[in-house]
């Protein structure tokens, strides 16, 4: 009998993460502001996501622990830049930009949490 597939798969919901913070982006304004802070956003943005699944891949629990550890870091990085960036005003791109920083500081606390997870063990 096959396993059912979990309903939690970090990355996947990384991977959306990076695809809801790129279709953000193209629908900021462009300014000179943004674009300095776009191209940073986009990278921090897609960054946890590409790093989860190097550290799934790792060769080590030391290897593994750092990629992590860069995971979390540009989730940080990227909640820094949402709040920066400019939007055009509207309800709905505050309303995306408040969702994106949200799930940027979610992952904080879930990267965190997987190592404070492996040090114990």
């Amino acid at each position: 009998m096959m396993e059912e597939k979990k309903k939690y798969d970090l990355e996947e919901r990384t991977a959306r993460f990076a695809e809801r913070v790129r279709d953000f982006c193209l629908m900021l304004p462009k300014n000179a502001t943004n674009t300095e802070f776009i191209p940073q956003l986009l990278r921090a943005g897609s960054s946890p996501g590409a790093n989860y699944i190097e550290a799934n891949e790792s060769i080590g629990d030391k290897d593994f622990k750092m990629k992590i550890k860069v995971c979390r870091r540009e989730a940080k990085e990227a909640a820094y830049w949402l709040r920066l960036v400019i939007t055009d005003g509207t309800q709905a791109s505050e309303t995306e930009k408040a969702a994106l920083r949200q799930e940027a500081l979610e992952f904080v606390y879930i990267f965190t949490a997987i190592l404070k997870k492996r040090n114990e063990v």
